[in-house]
Parts: structure tokens; sequence; C-alpha cells
């Protein structure tokens, strides 16, 4: 019995010894794994004045291209010696070529084409002002109003119009049995009416003749009344006009509109100028008497109905540019180019450079202060990035940075249609923020012109679209605001080629080809921006709030399967989120990083979900099965190790990886820890070592995961008070900060101690949202 005794003792000791052979096992195996966790987030950083220096020198290498190349006889400049042709040659004057194109696009003839609808109105205003003149036509009544062998046409005519003090003498002079009326009557028109109305007297009677009398004074109302609504283009020799040829006036007037519609009235036609081409159409084709009135009826209703066609009016200017002949200047063999001390011309510098006698060479003094430039705006750069991302760029950030800007001088290299800027403003603006694309595209709009020696037309439009995406990228957060983004870039775009156009003197219209072009060209690029960003972000592990916004998709493969196979640590990952985010907004930190990266700050639970309280759901705790703190805390911090693999197999942006170790830090393992120290006590042999009871780490490197940190800590507290007023929750709350700070845990995040008090604030804000009173409802009998 003693020997068995004895044997058990000796397998204890043994197991004993195993046990903590196996404990310092772990313990190295925890360092190691701090290390590895440790690189996760060390970003190491080229020292700023090797990285200034670098950069500056790549940049004008790459920039400097004009100074590579720079004549030592330039325009301006004396001649040193006489310079003589050594061939006959005959240049091209591309300057004075090109003068003279544009001369001949601003004098081209604008082409024009008919506006159909502009001519179905005018059409439309004859039909109306004839039917206007039929209707006062009618309203006065036929005409002759009484039988021409009883008055004549002409007597009738003037009875109707004539004043009512002449109709008065006239009724006088004829009522006069025994006086002759024409010795009262002094008008020759007068006179004859009261002859043939005499005559009738006496053929009939006075009864007769007062009967007539009466028929012409309602003539005469009739004419009275419908004159005063006569209107332009009518007068009163409308109803002068015989009905025959009225009829014969209103189907000539129709003939004449449509052929002069047909033809075309041009905009800058006078109405003078259309009055006589009116005048002349209707000269031999309408009855004498009516010409007046067709002229102003069709004056009155024809309106201008061509148009310019502004593709023809362009293919037109191009067509009368490109016949231009090329300006081409003659020089002999031996003669003289330019004379000694002479002033070299831009006709000598041409013939000079032409012959390969400008003496080009690399200007040593233009490049070094080109690169004084540079290096100046590399710094400013440099600068402003320490001002708006205090944890600085890491080195692959500097590469992408450094590789599209030197994306645009290759673009020109290779003599694309157009500058990259607004591609380079779309990833800068997404990828870093707008003062980092703002500071990045001034930069290049500045050097472009100096160092690669383009034209206005060549950089301005691209550059100024560029500079206005720079400033709205960072704000859009779906693709499809960025695609709505690049249509207006490009119209932008081209819209600025053609104000700079027709501001250096170009007609506009002869520029609207390249303007289409150059719209193309800047949606164009906005569409390769966006195509190319999923690549580079994922390349150069770029986090943009679009990424992260696709992320936090509940619908992601990691997220779908932590609310399926973890429930319970889905449920507390949303309301850890929902706090992290609202304290993240009120201290202006990045909102959409914060929430993506809470979403998966837990996903490691995955690899033992039943090993956390959340999701046991009531039932029986695993660790109590287990027995052994050391396997618990094991467990437990494997959540974390776990954690960072799946986030790597899911290619999740390192700053998202981050939150999973850092929103536990260093932190102790508290329960389990203090169940391996009871174990201690009762049994001397036994050593617990704080490192197997600890997270790995690293405390939180950023105010992002430290807000995680916290949330996650105040998560469980907030969710266990029922009844408590918020002054008993924020106590509760201020208190597990304070332990966290107090820990060392935030020192490394960037948060502060007055901080603590606002974050706690908002907490117990979001926990209060969540916690309201509902109604109680009565209970059913």
């Amino acid at each position: 019995m003693n020997s068995l005794r004895s044997w058990a003792q000796q397998l204890q000791r043994i197991c004993s010894e195993g046990g903590s052979h196996l404990r310092h096992s772990a313990s190295v195996r925890s360092l190691q794994r701090v290390k590895a966790l440790q690189k996760l987030t060390h970003k190491p950083t080229i020292p700023a004045p090797i990285l200034i220096v670098a950069t500056s020198i790549v940049l004008t290498a790459a920039l400097g291209r004009q100074f590579y190349n720079q004549p030592r006889l330039s325009v301006g400049k004396i001649a040193s010696d006489t310079i003589t042709a050594p061939s006959n040659a005959s240049i091209l004057d591309k300057e004075a070529t090109e003068e003279k194109r544009n001369t001949a696009r601003n004098i081209s003839v604008p082409m024009f084409m008919l506006d159909v609808i502009a001519s179905d109105q005018a059409r439309q205003t004859v039909q109306t002002q004839l039917a206007k003149g039929v209707t006062l036509r009618q309203q006065i009544g036929k005409f002759p109003y009484l039988e021409t062998d009883t008055l004549s046409e002409s007597t009738q005519l003037y009875l109707r119009k004539a004043e009512e003090w002449e109709w008065k003498a006239i009724e006088t002079a004829i009522q006069d049995r025994h006086a002759d009326p024409i010795d009262k009557l002094d008008d020759p028109l007068q006179r004859k009416a009261a002859i043939e109305l005499m005559r009738y007297r006496n053929q009939t009677s006075f009864d007769g003749l007062s009967g007539l009398t009466n028929r012409i004074a309602e003539a005469r109302q009739n004419y009275a009344a419908t004159i005063a609504l006569t209107q332009s283009p009518y007068d009163s020799t409308l109803f002068e006009v015989s009905d025959a040829n009225w009829q014969k006036m209103q189907a000539e007037v129709m003939k004449i509109a449509d052929r002069m519609l047909a033809q075309g009235i041009s905009p800058g036609l006078s109405q003078s100028q259309l009055e006589i081409a009116i005048t002349l159409n209707v000269q031999s084709a309408t009855p004498p008497e009516t010409k007046a009135i067709a002229v102003k009826v069709l004056l009155a209703s024809l309106k201008p109905n061509l148009i310019k066609d502004e593709e023809q009016t362009r293919l037109s200017a191009e067509k009368a540019a490109q016949e231009v002949e090329a300006v081409r200047i003659e020089v002999r063999r031996g003669e003289v180019i330019v004379k000694d001390g002479q002033e070299i011309s831009a006709r000598d510098f041409m013939v000079l450079d032409h012959f390969g006698l400008s003496r080009r060479e690399t200007s040593w003094v233009g490049l070094i202060g080109f690169g004084g430039l540079v290096g100046g705006t590399v710094t400013l750069f440099w600068i402003l990035e320490q001002r708006y991302h205090p944890k600085g760029l890491r080195n692959r950030d500097y590469w992408l940075v450094g590789l599209m800007c030197l994306s645009t001088p290759l673009m020109i290299i290779i003599n694309a249609p157009s500058t990259n800027l607004p591609a380079i403003s779309f990833l800068m603006g997404t990828f870093y923020g707008s003062v980092l694309a703002i500071t990045s595209v001034g930069l290049l709009t500045v050097m472009l012109p100096i160092g690669m020696g383009l034209s206005l037309m060549q950089w301005v439009p691209s550059a100024i679209a560029g500079l206005i995406v720079a400033v709205l990228a960072a704000r859009v957060r779906s693709r499809e605001e960025l695609a709505f983004l690049g249509l207006g870039v490009g119209v932008t775009q081209g819209l600025l080629y053609l104000l700079l156009g027709a501001m250096s003197g170009v007609v506009w219209y002869s520029l609207l080809g390249r303007a289409v072009l150059e719209a193309l060209l800047g949606l164009a690029w906005s569409i390769v921006a966006i195509g190319i960003s999923p690549y580079l972000e994922h390349l150069f592990d770029v986090v943009t709030t679009l990424r992260l916004v696709e992320l936090a998709n509940p619908n992601r493969a990691l997220l779908k399967r932590l609310a399926a196979e973890t429930p319970g640590t889905f449920q507390h990952t949303l309301f850890v989120a929902n706090l992290a985010e609202a304290a993240a907004r009120e201290l202006g930190c990045n909102v959409e990083l914060t929430r993506t990266g809470t979403l998966y700050h837990d996903i490691g639970k995955m690899h033992d979900p039943s090993g956390f309280i959340e999701n046991q759901m009531g039932g029986a705790n695993k660790h109590d099965a287990i027995d052994d703190p050391w396997i618990s805390a094991a467990i437990i911090k494997k959540h974390v190790t776990e954690g960072i693999v799946m986030a790597r197999r899911a290619r999740l942006p390192k700053a998202v990886q981050a939150f999973i170790p850092e929103h536990q830090g260093t932190m102790s393992i508290a329960y389990f820890h203090h169940q391996a120290q009871q174990r201690a006590k009762a049994d001397s042999s036994i050593v617990v070592d704080e490192a197997d009871f600890r997270y790995d780490g690293p405390a939180p490197q950023s105010r992002e995961t430290g807000i995680v940190m916290l949330a996650d800590a105040a998560e469980a507290a907030l969710r266990s008070l029922k009844d408590a007023t918020p002054e008993e929750a924020l106590n509760m709350i201020n208190k597990i900060l304070a332990a966290r700070w107090k820990d060392g845990q935030l020192d490394e995040s960037g948060l502060t101690r007055s901080q603590m008090s606002t974050i706690a604030q908002v907490f117990v804000q979001v926990w209060q949202q969540s916690n309201h009173q509902r109604i109680v409802y009565p209970k059913g009998k």
C-alpha cells in the first residue's frame, strides 16, 4: 500500500512538472504571438529627409523633360557668330500655318438648316391672319351692297366709308325738290353720288329714295363697327377688294409663304430686307388691288426659319482651314540665317532648330531650379500629411502616391490625348482625403507647364476638373455617386476647353468636336479610376470609405457566418458597434472605419462558439467541465489569433484587422487568472505566469480601436442594467473606462483623459435609446 502511495505521489510530481513545462512553453508561444501581432500594426517608415530628397529627384527627372533639351540659341538671345544654312530646305512654319488656319475657320460662312417647327409656326400664322381677314369681311357684309345699276361700285364704296358730315350734305342736297344738288356740293365724289341718287329718285319716287338711303345708312353702320375692330395687318383697304380678288389673293399668299419658307429665311435678315423679298414675290402673283394687303399679311407672319447647323458649320470651317496652304520658309544653302551680334527672332530660331544649329543641351541651372521647386512641393505635401494624418502614411502609401504622380508625365510622354489628373483626383480623394488630393493635383498642375512645356489648352481643363473632384471625392459614399461625379467631370472638362478656346479668339463652334472629346476623356478617366480603385485598394491595402461601407454589408460571408454560428456574439457586436459609432462621431473620428472594424472584432469566436458565455443560451458552461483555467484562458485568447487568421483569409484591410487584437489590448483574463492563483495557493508546485492570462496585444494604436475597446468593455455592463438610472449607468461606465485608462491600455491610442467623460456620456445616451420604456398591455383573462 505504501509503495502504491509513493508511486501516486511520484506521478503527481511528474504531472506537476510537466504542467509547468507546458505552461512555460505556452508563455514562449505567447511571446511569439505578441511579436507577430506587433508586426500587424507596426508601420515602418522612411526617414522624412530621405523620403523628400528621393521623391524630389524622381519627380524632377520625370517632370523636367523640358530642361533636358534646352537650346542655347533661343528667341531673344544675341548670336555670337554668323550662322549660314548648311543645305537647301523648305521648313514648315507651324505657328504661322495654324494662325492662317484659325483665321480661315473664323471667317468661314456658317451653315444653316431649316427649322421645321419654326416653318410650321409661320405657315400657321399666315393661315390665321387670312382667316381673320375672312371674318372681318363677313362681318362688314357683302359688297356691292346694292345693285350696280342703281349705284355704281365706286359710289357705293365712297358712300359706305364717307364721313358723317359728307353723307349728311348729300342727304340734304337730294331731298331738295327744286334746287340742283350740284350747286351745293363741292367735292366731285359727293356730286357723283348725289347725281346717281337723284337719278334713282327721278326713276322711282321720294319713298323709293328713302328706302335706298336707309340701306346705305345700314351699310355705313356695319362698316364703322367693323373698322373699329380692324387691327394690323389689315386696314380699310381690306373691304375694297372684291370677293374674287380676295379668294385669288389668299391662294397666292399661301403659295408665296410656302416658297419663301422652303427657301429659308435667315435669322440675320432685317425687316426692311424681308419686306423687299416679300414685295418681289407678290409683285406678279396677286391682283394689283391686293398687293399691299398681301405684303402686310406675309410680313406680319413670316419669321426666320433657319437655324445654325453646328456640325456642318464645324466641318465647313475645318475644310476651309485644311484648304489653307501651309506656310513654309524657303532656305538656300549658304544663306545667312543670323548674323553675329543679331538678336534671334522666332523665324531665325525655327530655321536654326531645323538644321540642329540651336545647340540644344541639358539646362542644369534650369533643372536644379526646377528640382528645388519640386522639393518644395514635396515638402509641403509631407507637412500637410503630418498635419492631417498624425499617424503618418505607410511606405506602401508613399509608393502609391508616387506612382500616381509619375503616371501623369508618362501619359504626356506617350502623347495621350489628355492628362490623367481627374483620375488621380478620384483615387487620391477616396484613398487619402481631400487635403492631400488637392495638394497632389495642385502641385502637379503647377509643375506640368513648367517642366513639360504644356499649353493652357492641354492641362487647364483637366486640372480644374481634377481639383473639383479632389474636393468632392472624399465625400461620396457609393460607386453610384462616384459615377455621377465622373459625369460632372466630363461636362466640366468639355465646357472649360470650349471656354478657353473662345477666349483665345477661335470660333467656338469650330472647337465643338474637340470639346466633346475632352468631355469624353474626362468621363473616361473617371471610369478608369473607378475601375482600378478596387485593385489598388487590395494591392496597397488602402482603406476607403467605399470599401468600408461594402465590408459592413451584413451579407458579407464572415458576417453571415457570425450571425448564424455565434448569434449571441453577433448581437453583442451590433450593440458594441452602435456604442462605438456614436462615440466616434462625437469625437470626429473615422465613423465608417469604427463601425466596420467593430463588426469584425470578434469573428475569432467562431472557432469555439460555446466557449463564450453569450453563445451558451443559458445552457451548461463549457469551462466548468474543462475545469482548467489555463485551457479556458487559451480558448478565450484564441479568439484573437483565430480572428486574425480568418481576417487574412478574407483579405480584410489591415486597418480593419487591427481591431481584432487591439480591442482587447493586453488586458488580463481576470476570472481564469484568479482561478489559477487560487489553485497555486492550494498547491505550491503550481507556478502562475501572468502572461498566460493576458491578451497578447498590442494595445489600441488609434482612437478608433481605443473607442471599440471601451465600447466592448461597457457593453456587458450596460446590458446587465435593467432599472438603473442614467446617473447610475454613467457612474458604472466611468469606473470601467477609468480602469482601462489606469491599466495603460489607451496610452498609444491618441485618446485623451478629458475625452473619457465624453465617451461615457455617449455610451449612456445610446443605452437609454435602446433601453426605452414600453407600454404595459393589460393581461388577457
